[in-house]
């Protein structure tokens, strides 16, 4: 049966509010930090076309049923068709990734600036809360919890008779570093509360051919089924009003 535990207030004091208020401050020091060393570039001028490209194909399949069949047809051909269509990228002058990467040293270098203003303070936080607090049973959930959770609760205590609620200092922890997004928000506005999840799946896609948009774009406009709504609209139209008239 797990046992009941009464913590103590000077916990309370000495390691949940001060290990909470210090995730905060890192957070948005982090924040800062990362802002002073990240850089402006220039953008391409051929990036920023494909963009554009890209942007006018979607809206061009989201209203593709709201002009004619021959209006969109011709706008198909214009932005698919394989000698001078917008969309279509000669297998030749596919841009590697890679090459690109290396080709751009800023790119390598707001990478590595990424990962320093990530993983350095991470690791030092980690290891002062494992040197200072490692133990401590930090706080109580009030609501019952299965057993899947002790693992997620209860890092740093091999205790299996506590109670699954109780939260050590060490998941307490973990539980600020990717919680503290909403928190965040507040105070550093929506865009700025990017968390550690986000900057992770950001940095797997580093290096994306951006060729590749084009062709899916292409792909995409080449499927879509077209039927003018517009006609059917004025039928429509025509039955309502005489439904009122009547």
């Amino acid at each position: 049966m797990a046992e009941d535990l009464v913590l103590d207030t000077a916990i309370r004091d000495w390691v949940l509010i001060p290990l909470s208020v210090v995730m905060v401050l890192i957070g948005v020091l982090r924040y800062f930090v990362s802002k002073l060393m990240r850089s402006s570039p220039v953008p391409d001028a051929k990036v920023v076309r494909e963009g554009q490209i890209v942007l006018r194909a979607r809206n061009l399949r989201s209203a593709a049923n709201f002009i004619p069949h021959k209006s969109f047809r011709s706008r198909r051909i214009y932005y698919g068709n394989e000698e001078n269509g917008l969309l279509y990228v000669p297998k030749g002058q596919a841009q590697n990734a890679q090459a690109q990467m290396f080709s751009d040293p800023n790119m390598a270098m707001d990478m590595m600036k990424k990962n320093l203003s990530m993983i350095i303070p991470q690791t030092l936080t980690f290891a002062w809360v494992n040197f200072f607090f490692s133990g401590f049973v930090a706080a109580k959930i009030p609501f019952p919890l299965t057993q899947r959770f002790r693992s997620m609760l209860q890092n740093g205590i091999d205790l299996s008779t506590v109670d699954v609620s109780y939260v050590s200092s060490r998941s307490w922890y973990f539980l600020n570093l990717f919680g503290l997004r909403g928190l965040f928000s507040l105070i550093l506005g929506e865009e700025n509360a990017m968390d550690d999840t986000q900057r992770m799946m950001q940095m797997s896609g580093f290096g994306m051919d951006p060729t590749k948009g084009l062709s899916a774009e292409k792909d995409n406009l080449d499927i879509v089924q077209h039927e003018w709504v517009l006609p059917k609209f004025e039928h429509r139209a025509e039955a309502v009003l005489r439904k009122i008239v009547s």
